[in-house]
C-alpha cells in the first residue's frame, strides 16, 4: 500500500498557479498508472491502482492548502498508511524554478500546507517531493507569487518537474531504495 498526496487548491482559479504543482504532479501520477481521479472520500480527490503490484491510491485534498493536513490525517487513517507508505507532492519557494528535491524526512521550511499536514499526522518522517518555484527575476511577495500563474514562458519547464516528481514518487511506491530515487531525480 502507498499513498500519494499532491497539495494545492481545489478552485478553479488556483488551477494553474505554483501553489497547484502538487496537484499537477498527483495528476500525471494518476496518468502514468492510467487511473482517475473518481472517488471523493476523506476530503479529497481520489484514484486507486496498481503499481509493481502495490496498491497505490493517489489523492488530491479539496481542503484549502492551509487545511490540507485534515485530508493526509483521514486518508493515513482509512488505508492504515504507515509513515514509510506516504509521499507528498508539492510546490517549494526556497528551491529555484524547475528543480525537484526529495527527502525522507524534513521539517516544512516556509510551506503551510506542509505546516498542516505535519501538525495533523503528528510526524516528520515521511517521503516529500518538493518542486522549486523560486524565480529570482521576480520580485513580488511569496505569497503573492504562490498564488500567481505560472507564466506561459515557464509551462513546460513546470510541466517537466511534475512529471519527473510523478515518475519519482511511483518508483517510490514500487519499492526502489530510497537513495536511488534521490540520486536520479533530486536536481
Amino acid at each position: 500500500m502507498f499513498l500519494i498526496v499532491g497539495l494545492g487548491n481545489p478552485e478553479k482559479k488556483y488551477e494553474k498557479t505554483f501553489h497547484n504543482l502538487g496537484f499537477v504532479a498527483a495528476g500525471d501520477c494518476a496518468e502514468l498508472l492510467g487511473v482517475k481521479f473518481k472517488k471523493k472520500e476523506c476530503e479529497a480527490s481520489v484514484a486507486e491502482g496498481y503499481f509493481g503490484g502495490e496498491k497505490v491510491v493517489i489523492a488530491r485534498p479539496v481542503t484549502y492548502m492551509n487545511a490540507s493536513g485534515r485530508a493526509v490525517k483521514q486518508l493515513i487513517a482509512k488505508y492504515k498508511v504507515a509513515p514509510s507508505e506516504l509521499v507528498v507532492l508539492y510546490d517549494d519557494y526556497d528551491l529555484e524554478k524547475g528543480h525537484l528535491r526529495i527527502r525522507p524526512s524534513g521539517s516544512a521550511g516556509t510551506h503551510n500546507g506542509m505546516r498542516s499536514v505535519i501538525a495533523e499526522i503528528g510526524f516528520a518522517e515521511f517521503a516529500r517531493i518538493r518542486i522549486g518555484i523560486r524565480d529570482p527575476e521576480i520580485g513580488i511577495p511569496i505569497l503573492d507569487y504562490v498564488l500567481s500563474e505560472v507564466r506561459k514562458e515557464d509551462y513546460d519547464l513546470f510541466s517537466g518537474a511534475c512529471k519527473r516528481a510523478a515518475e519519482a514518487a511511483l518508483a517510490l511506491a514500487k519499492g526502489e531504495k530510497f537513495d536511488l530515487v534521490m540520486n536520479r531525480f533530486n536536481g
